[in-house]
């Protein structure tokens, strides 16, 4: 079984920064593609940002592009949300996923989440 487990949240001002990360076991990391998602209060779930298997390839959602970075050590079995700039509106509850499918496909595992607050 594939376990996901987030880390790094908390509370910063607008402007600011936060790294949170997603360490997972349970299978090769490496096979695995990752994503990140949040959820505000009141809000549907949201799409962030998407790496493959390898880091070299990368997507991310409109209103976090130039803002968030997305990166994975595979020596680590663990994926990275560095986020810069933060906006009141990126307040959300983070979610770290996992597919074994390639990109298009729906995730198959998911972490508990950790909490971003931004303040203004």
């Amino acid at each position: 079984q594939v376990q996901l487990v987030e880390s790094g949240g908390g509370l910063v001002q607008a402007g600011g920064s936060l790294r949170v990360s997603c360490g997972v076991s349970g299978r090769t990391f490496s096979s695995l593609h990752m994503g990140w998602f949040r959820q505000a209060p009141g809000k549907e779930r949201e799409f962030v940002a998407a790496i493959g298997r390898s880091g070299f390839t990368t997507a991310y959602a409109d209103s976090v592009k130039g803002r968030f970075t997305i990166s994975r050590d595979n020596a680590k079995n663990t994926v990275y949300l560095q986020m810069n700039s933060l906006k009141p509106e990126d307040t959300a509850v983070y979610y770290c996923a996992a597919k074994t499918s390639g990109w298009g496909t729906q995730y198959d595992y998911w972490g508990q989440g950790t909490q971003v607050t931004v303040s203004s």
